[in-house]
């Protein structure tokens, strides 16, 4: 860890005030590119997410038109990312995220123009954000591989967690202003600049100098890389465990959060403005979560992440109870904060295990099994609130969060896997040693 010169110690601008601080050694010039291009991604694509949702509506859409369009994202999302992650360890990452920007740019330009000199049809708008979908896909499992790229891996665990630090401020900030501009200016506009964002992110990216540490094209079929891919996958019962458990812990949160909250905030807390701060206080946990994993290195990583699932059983007990706001904010806040200490945990244990020319292929596994059943939920949750009963079913949801966590701590894989020591480079061993001896 640097630390700061004396002050009777002569610098080059003698005299004048630095206006920023200093960044930590590690922070080196890929890692701030990183960590920019994400904070401003997500910070345009958190807006645009509220915009896609208004658009439609100002078209006369209705709950049906709007669930289609979410949908197709989603959709495209499960059905390339696969594909993505094959292509993303046979392509130089850096190269994969860049192109998956420049469509994103593409095909929000070509919405924002729609939107602001004609009307555009639902088809369209779908195909549109489809293609978003297609995007992230081959962007997401590429990400996973190229952030530890960019540091030391003996400062792995501060990287992750200033890299979700930055995606989740970002998008906290981003839904708040995006929701201002599109109540001011319109979807449309909200839209061109989240194509602005992504073309600024793609240029960032592009200037990245770590893709000379990846590994090159390879031979074989983008079959025979899937195939190898899925043994990787599913040789390790620890991943595919917590896999299983996140395709249906997300499920939960997806249904809790869209369905069951603003229903439960309209009838009995007052409307949008308490279910709204809930949600700002789960974003703000995320962000405390992220602060905390900075410092804490837990040495069991997947068990200490684990234990950190419980929590998520908290907001659906909250609403099923009909807490007050400020209890249920607490509960959201918990919850987010707890998150955080289970993501880095399992990008760490990614990280360490996955032989680094397989991560994103074993990511794109790892999406597919996390994200591919929340729109069943989402469309199943009106239909099982009215079979069972809300309260039920909010119970339910949260006895499954718990069920399913505790059926994960009986792996022993996830309790016994520790973090490995990794010397620093550069002649820093002691001082890595020495963090990580206080971190535990």
């Amino acid at each position: 860890m640097s630390t700061a010169a004396p002050p009777s110690s002569p610098t080059p601008a003698a005299g004048r005030r630095r206006l920023l601080p200093k960044p930590p050694e590690w922070v080196g010039r890929d890692f701030r590119l990183v960590l920019g291009a994400s904070f401003i991604s997500n910070l345009g694509n958190a807006g645009a997410s509220i915009a896609a949702v208004y658009a439609v509506i100002d078209q006369g859409g209705d709950a049906t038109d709007v669930g289609l369009v979410t949908a197709a994202r989603v959709l495209a999302l499960v059905v390339f990312l696969l594909v993505g992650g094959a292509v993303a360890d046979r392509l130089p990452r850096q190269r994969v995220m860049v192109g998956a920007n420049v469509l994103n740019a593409a095909s929000q330009a070509a919405f924002a123009l729609l939107v602001l000199t004609g009307s555009p049809s639902l088809w369209t708008m779908a195909l549109l954000v489809g293609l978003g979908g297609v995007g992230q896909a081959f962007f997401s499992p590429a990400s996973e591989g190229l952030v530890l790229s960019s540091v030391d891996p003996a400062h792995a665990s501060r990287a992750f967690s200033a890299y979700r630090l930055s995606m989740n401020g970002a998008m906290i900030m981003g839904a708040a202003v995006g929701g201002a501009l599109v109540a001011a200016v319109g979807p449309g506009w909200v839209l061109a600049v989240d194509a602005t964002c992504f073309a600024l992110a793609a240029a960032m990216r592009s200037r990245l100098g770590v893709s000379a540490r990846e590994s090159g094209p390879r031979s074989g079929s983008v079959l025979s890389d899937l195939r190898d891919g899925w043994r990787e996958f599913s040789s390790r019962s620890w991943l595919w465990g917590i896999v299983v458990q996140f395709g249906v812990v997300n499920s939960v949160v997806m249904a809790v959060e869209s369905v069951y909250g603003p229903l439960v905030a309209r009838e009995h807390l007052g409307g949008a403005g308490p279910w709204g701060l809930a949600l700002a206080a789960a974003g703000a946990g995320t962000v405390g979560g992220g602060l905390l994993m900075m410092r804490w290195r837990p040495r069991r990583m997947l068990l200490v992440g684990t234990l950190g699932v419980f929590p998520l059983a908290l907001p659906p007990v909250a609403l099923a109870l009909v807490v007050p706001t400020w209890l249920l904010s607490l509960m959201m806040f918990a919850a987010g904060t707890a998150i955080e200490v289970f993501a880095v945990g399992w990008m760490l244990a990614l990280h360490q295990e996955i032989p680094e020319e397989k991560l994103s292929r074993v990511s794109a596994y790892d999406w597919l099994g996390s994200v591919s059943l929340t729109p069943v939920a989402a469309a199943l949750a009106g239909p099982a609130a009215s079979a069972f009963g809300r309260t039920h079913t909010l119970w339910g949801a949260a006895g499954l969060v718990v069920l399913l966590t505790c059926l994960v701590l009986v792996l022993p894989e996830v309790r016994r896997l520790e973090r490995r020591h990794v010397p620093a480079a550069g002649g820093k061993a002691a001082v890595a040693e020495a963090e990580a001896t206080a971190g535990a």
